[in-house]
């Protein structure tokens, strides 16, 4: 271990600051426009306040510590979620927020700020705290734990400079984040030309692909006796788009037809009914698996092996690889193709592809027009969509040969954005 520079001292904190001695306030005899804190206001790791709400507006019935302008406040609860700031004015906070005064003299309540923010003190605390579901940092453990202390000059020139370093960290990581907005866009804008036409037109001017005949696929579906639910023929063709459906919908190439999903791919709801077939061995799909800018599911992190025997609670349903699933509850229209037979419940909705529509150009038009499902979504507490609803989008078709060709340019363009992303 090196040593510590001339004048420095190897300590605890409570030798520096009375850990856990706090002042109680009487919320019987507080000021309307008293500011109240709680955890929940202060941003984990960035000690960004999020919020500032007054006594008036909070009404709290607990037990409340005193706090004044610079003293630093420590979240003791759950303390691996960072939360610390330095007060900005008076108030009173959660007893699970400790102030901390210091002596002016002794230590800036900068340096202190930053200690507590550092990996020595959080590797420590993480180690000392108690309680499985919402640890926290006790009172002799707080007293306890490593500090070291620097001379006051020093503090205050460290300050200075962690204060120059971090800004630049801020605006990097600001640069940073409004890259991925911009791939967020970038990413949005190659779906609308995807299913618009224009991705394509280069494509189709050296390419003589035939424009689908839509009564041609209705006549050989009808020959074959494929009726989907209550759309059949005539839904087919969409010609009763709403005028709210329009609103929301990307315009296309004039000669391809618009097709209800419903009326051109056989849908899937789960319901109570248990495949007979079902032997386990599957993985259970749900809402958080779907990733917000891939069609794939990554199966790494779902896990397998569950039989419906051990999760009776789920209505479910198999259903094949190379099929398309779309979430239907919360986040809804988020669509994937699945690259294994997989199981969902009632949070998804399935459509069988078939040789009028490639998977992957279905799940991408599903993701273009996610602003439909979000016209659609019923919603009390959290967006639902129905099986009608579901199954209602009016998707431009193509021939088969330029939804290939299609898939293949979105494919290559997502790829280039993972890349930057990666980067």
């Amino acid at each position: 271990m090196s040593e510590l520079p001339k004048g420095w001292v190897k300590t605890t904190l409570g030798k520096v600051v009375d850990y856990g001695c706090t002042e109680k306030a009487n919320i019987e005899h507080i000021d309307d426009n008293v500011w109240v804190l709680e955890l929940e206001d202060i941003e984990k790791n960035s000690s960004k306040l999020l919020q500032r709400i007054s006594f008036l507006e909070r009404q709290p019935k607990s037990a409340k510590n005193s706090f004044k302008k610079g003293d630093v406040l420590y979240g003791k609860l759950r303390p691996y979620l960072n939360k610390i700031i330095i007060a900005p004015e008076n108030g009173i906070c959660t007893s699970e927020i400790i102030p901390l005064k210091t002596d002016e003299s002794l230590i800036n309540n900068y340096f202190l700020f930053y200690w507590l923010k550092g990996i020595e003190f959080c590797n420590y605390v993480n180690t000392v705290s108690y309680g499985v579901n919402m640890p926290r940092l006790g009172t002799k453990g707080g007293k306890n734990a490593p500090f070291t202390l620097a001379p006051l000059a020093e503090q205050k020139r460290i300050v200075e400079k962690l204060g120059d370093v971090l800004a630049q960290v801020g605006s990097i990581k600001g640069r940073l984040d409004s890259i991925r907005a911009i791939l967020k866009r970038f990413r949005q804008s190659v779906l609308a030309a995807a299913v618009s036409g224009e991705l394509t037109e280069e494509w189709r001017g050296v390419n003589d692909a035939e424009s689908v005949s839509i009564d041609h696929i209705e006549n050989l579906m009808f020959e074959k006796g494929v009726t989907h639910g209550n759309f059949g023929r005539k839904l087919a063709k969409a010609s009763a788009v709403e005028p709210e459906e329009l609103k929301v919908l990307i315009n296309h190439k004039n000669d391809w037809p618009l097709v209800r999903i419903g009326s051109i791919c056989e849908s899937v709801v789960p319901n109570r009914d248990k495949p007979k077939s079902f032997g386990g061995g599957y993985h259970w799909l749900l809402t958080p698996n779907f990733d917000e800018q891939n069609i794939h599911i990554d199966y790494s992190k779902i896990e397998y092996g569950l039989t419906l025997e051990e999760t009776k609670k789920y209505k479910a349903k198999i259903i094949k690889s190379g099929n398309v699933v779309m979430t239907c509850i919360g986040r809804v229209g988020l669509s994937a193709v699945l690259q294994q037979d997989s199981v969902i419940n009632q949070q998804l909705h399935a459509f069988i592809v078939n040789e009028y529509i490639k998977a992957e150009y279905l799940a991408y038009c599903i993701r273009a027009n996610m602003k439909y499902f979000e016209l659609k979504a019923t919603s009390t507490t959290i967006n639902y969509l129905n099986k009608t609803s579901c199954n209602s989008l009016p998707i431009p078709l193509p021939s088969i040969e330029e939804q290939t060709e299609i898939v293949r340019l979105v494919d290559q363009y997502f790829a280039f954005a993972d890349a930057i992303e990666k980067q």
